[in-house]
């Protein structure tokens, strides 16, 4: 087997989409599975889509969610320049070669030209496109003379080269994940390959730059499934089939409700991210929120991205990258398209965040920790963030939940103080608070013995002050384990705690 090499290809033309960021995880697993290169190549012919700040924010998204890059246009390579606009001179060669074979030709059609052909033809119920029946009343290097054609390009008159398809052939090639792929030429457009601005355009540079840089899988979203014949032609009339690339068109990721597209319209409907990193329009100034923003996981979004259409045998979900790249294949790859949850994507990140250890995420949170006027130790908020993170999604969460192990609450839940707070509850947390005295050393199980000793001794229910207790210590009705808690923050912290609550704060609440 050749070695494998496969490419992410973007272009600048504004932020990443998601779904772009899953088509560069798609090819970086196969990449890593089989001791390939993965290569970014930025795919910027198209000038005037050219958006400042796009290609910078394509390699740092990428970078965030842990796609590394073996050759590309900021690491460098053997193939360099990876930056189409950089290799614009070399294209001219092959298209002239198109031509020399005839394979390719002039057009000098005017905008109006084109026009009024496809208002032509679809007043005849023809499909509006410039092929091998429709270029023959067109102005071009099939229908002039020599002369002529000779005589326009020596005035400089502007003029675009394109495919000449043939007429009636059918064109077949295997898709890796939607098998054998037939299309006839009749149903294709001459497509512009070189444009009157000098540069290619994307059919060209790409089959160009694929072959110069030994591709060896093109795996790319099902939008170009319609381009792929035309690519195919090209390998045939330049005769670099045998090294034609595999192809593989990724499903689409589609909308919560399963139709259509994924867009940014449906993230700013609905309230979740669609673009790995935030990103400000520079037209505009306009910001769209980013994954990375929102206080995601990499690792998250990764094995989020990796099942939008694609699953293992046992249908498992939560994978590390190790175990992503050994286990990915691309006939695991639905044709179909992957519907987006985002509280699913939500759930993949709360997964990803039980996993990783509360140093690393202590250490990530002691900045916005000091911030808010926070002064924990390390090992401190490290043992805070172990009894909190399980009720978290983000981990940018913690130190707003876990406010109440840096400092007393001065609100309470109203409705526990409504359903909980009672005599008895006071008579209780009044008892528990004299017997916690005896032992400020006291562990967690210590703790919980005496809370339960003072219910036997008073004849009550001990679960029904466990809220009140809670209550207490941080002002809310839920949290982590209690009697860990109240550890946490200390005993005679926890005793000033349940004397304040009862004294100042929850004693007019009582009838």
């Amino acid at each position: 087997m050749s070695k494998v090499r496969v490419r992410f290809a973007p272009s600048p033309t504004g932020p990443l989409h998601i779904g772009g960021v899953r088509t560069a995880l798609f090819n970086y697993l196969l990449a890593k599975q089989l001791g390939g290169t993965m290569i970014l190549r930025i795919e910027d012919t198209d000038q005037a889509r050219f958006v400042p700040g796009a290609e910078d924010y394509i390699v740092e998204a990428l970078k965030w969610v842990g796609i590394a890059f073996d050759e590309g246009t900021h690491v460098g390579g053997p193939y360099a320049p990876y930056r189409q606009s950089d290799r614009k001179n070399m294209y001219r060669q092959y298209a002239d070669q198109l031509l020399e074979s005839g394979h390719a030709y002039y057009a000098f059609d005017t905008t109006e030209d084109l026009e009024a052909m496809r208002e032509k033809l679809k007043a005849g119920g023809m499909a509006p496109q410039y092929d091998a029946v429709s270029r023959m009343s067109m102005k071009n290097s099939l229908t002039l003379s020599e002369d002529d054609v000779k005589q326009k390009l020596a005035d400089g008159e502007p003029y675009v080269i394109r495919i000449k398809l043939p007429r009636k052939e059918e064109v077949r090639f295997h898709d890796l994940i939607r098998g054998w792929v037939v299309v006839q030429t009749s149903a294709m457009d001459d497509k512009v390959l070189f444009k009157s601005d000098g540069m290619p355009t994307y059919h060209l540079a790409n089959v160009v730059d694929d072959y110069a840089m030994k591709i060896s899988h093109v795996i790319r979203g099902e939008e170009w499934l319609p381009s792929a014949p035309l690519h195919v032609m090209l390998y045939k009339f330049f005769g670099w089939e045998d090294v034609m690339p595999k192809f593989a068109h990724l499903p689409l990721i589609l909308k919560p409700d399963g139709n259509g597209k994924l867009s940014k319209r449906d993230g700013d409907r609905l309230g979740f991210p669609v673009f790995p990193l935030q990103w400000k329009d520079p037209a505009t100034g306009e910001i769209s929120s980013g994954y990375r923003e929102k206080g995601y996981e990499p690792e998250g979004v990764m094995n989020m991205l990796a099942l939008l259409g694609w699953h293992t045998s046992d249908n498992r979900e939560i994978f590390s990258e190790k175990e992503l790249i050994e286990l990915f294949t691309i006939e695991k790859i639905s044709k179909n398209g992957a519907k987006f949850d985002p509280e699913k994507a939500k759930w993949f990140n709360h997964q990803q965040l039980m996993l990783k250890s509360n140093a690393d995420i202590a250490a990530s949170i002691m900045d916005e920790a000091i911030a808010k006027g926070y002064h924990p130790s390390a090992e401190y908020l490290e043992k805070v963030v172990g009894l909190i993170k399980e009720k978290v999604t983000f981990k940018n969460e913690i130190v707003d939940k876990a406010s109440y192990f840096f400092k007393a609450p001065t609100q309470y839940d109203a409705q526990v103080v409504a359903k909980k707070w009672n005599q008895q509850a006071i008579q209780y947390l009044t008892a528990y608070a004299t017997a916690l005295e005896q032992d400020l050393n006291a562990d967690a199980t210590k703790v919980e013995e005496v809370f339960k000793t003072i219910g036997i001794n008073l004849n009550i229910n001990s679960g029904s002050v466990m809220q009140p207790l809670r209550l207490s210590l941080s002002g809310e009705g839920g949290g982590p384990p209690i009697f860990e808690m109240l550890c946490l923050i200390g005993v005679q912290e926890s005793i000033n705690r349940i004397q304040t609550a009862i004294k100042e704060h929850c004693i007019n609440c009582l009838n």
